[in-house]
């Protein structure tokens, strides 16, 4: 459910499809920004298979601002359970560049994971992904790499996956799917799984169902389970 990203570039790609009547305005005008805002309630917060809300319901936020040149920025929030008794949020800062490539979707970033109140967990990531349609589907693929840090025991953490959605037919239904391997600081040679579909319920409410897995047998926190979400953009 974390989608920090997705909104910023569902924004480059609004921009990247504008009339040439509205990009001849943008010039007028100075640069063309757009900004999206996103609240979302969940049955769990499920990060790359495991809960980080001890499997409990999450409400996560997300505010980005993207400018047609691809660059974006934003942040997100969720509540967490680190079992530390301390406040337990989660804010994530991001931000990066999003382009055309050939036909391809270029994206590259970084993001800041901040936990007020618990510092010692923060830490960094940067992040790279490569996008394209297949047919009536949107395939990506793409790698989250945190340098060694204290956070994270002095020691890296590489995440790749491989992340698709298609519509079904011209209905608001659409399925997803997204398959990752971990290994490091969050994992040794750690899987995880989701498949699931999702639903334009009304105006700007969508409804998704995923289920999510992971292969993480020391840890009930990535057991397999069924993740209900109700999302409202603005």
């Amino acid at each position: 459910m974390k989608n920090r990203k997705s909104l910023a570039i569902a924004a480059f790609a609004a921009f990247g499809l504008s009339s040439p009547v509205l990009a001849q305005d943008a010039e007028e005008q100075g640069p063309a920004w757009e900004v999206d805002a996103e609240l979302v309630a969940a049955t769990d917060y499920r990060y790359r298979g495991i809960s980080l809300s001890g499997k409990n319901p999450a409400l996560s936020g997300d505010l980005s601002i993207a400018h047609e040149s691809g660059l974006y920025a934003g942040v997100w929030s969720s509540n967490v359970d680190l079992g530390t008794g301390n406040q337990e949020l989660e804010i994530d800062f991001y931000g990066g560049f999003a382009t055309d490539v050939g036909g391809l979707t270029l994206d590259v970033g970084a993001l800041y994971y901040y936990y007020p109140g618990n510092t010692g967990f923060d830490y960094v990531e940067l992040t790279s992904s490569l996008g394209t349609a297949v047919g009536p589907a949107n395939v990506s693929v793409g790698v989250a790499y945190a340098p060694s840090q204290g956070a994270l025991g002095d020691t890296d953490n590489t995440y790749v996956f491989v992340s698709g959605e298609m519509p079904l037919g011209e209905g608001p239904f659409s399925i997803h799917g997204t398959v990752g391997f971990e290994d490091g600081a969050f994992g040794d040679n750690k899987k995880d799984w989701t498949v699931g579909f999702s639903m334009d319920v009304v105006g700007n409410l969508t409804a998704t169902l995923d289920y999510v897995d992971s292969a993480r047998s020391f840890s009930s926190a990535g057991d397999p389970t069924a993740v209900l979400a109700l999302a409202l953009a603005f």
